[in-house]
């Protein structure tokens, strides 16, 4: 069904495992395990395509100039367990964490900073089942990034939890700093821009 971003193939008692991940279509869509449940993800439209592309860009060039760490973008699978593998739009890993996390097919392990950017399609799965992933993982930062109404959320970790979400919007003119990257600024007009 198109928009559907949920495939349940097996009956809920079943969980797939990583096993079951490397065996899925290579047919352009993100498919991911969380629980051990299969999600299909059509492949993104152009304004997320363009919002990930200008993220991404203001990342690098930053650290370029100050290379603290690795930045990835998908699809790249972020494993973090045999039941439990994404591929977040974006991903930040300190170096010291790329040393430990990163092999030559994924990500296995905790990236600092995850950056979801939401459609119509996967809103619901970002906000709640993969917020709740990425907490109890132990992600330092996650930003869900709102195309239709132009803001990011982003929730840091204080402690086992992300402390409630803080909301910035191009509206109102913010601009996204995070202490994972001190210096950098994202100003939202910049990464909304038509």
């Amino acid at each position: 069904m198109a928009g559907s971003d949920h495939v349940n193939a097996t009956p809920p008692a079943v969980k797939l495992t990583y096993d079951d991940f490397v065996q899925f279509p290579d047919d352009g869509k993100r498919h991911e395990l969380i629980g051990g449940e299969h999600y299909v993800t059509p492949s993104p439209n152009t304004r997320h395509q363009e919002i990930a592309g200008t993220i991404h860009g203001l990342i690098w060039t930053w650290l370029e100039a100050h290379p603290l760490g690795q930045l990835f973008f998908a699809p790249y699978d972020v494993v973090f367990s045999t039941v439990d593998i994404v591929e977040p739009d974006l991903l930040y890993l300190s170096n010291e964490r790329a040393a430990a996390v990163i092999t030559p097919l994924h990500a296995k392990g905790v990236p600092e900073l995850v950056v979801e950017i939401v459609s119509k399609g996967t809103r619901k799965r970002d906000e709640t089942i993969k917020r709740r992933l990425y907490e109890r993982a132990g992600v330092s930062e996650y930003w869900i990034v709102d195309p239709d109404i132009e803001v990011v959320r982003v929730s840091r970790r204080a402690g086992d939890r992300f402390e409630r979400p803080v909301e910035l919007s191009r509206e109102a003119g913010d601009v996204l700093t995070t202490p994972l990257l001190p210096g950098l600024e994202l100003p939202l007009a910049r990464i909304f821009r038509a």
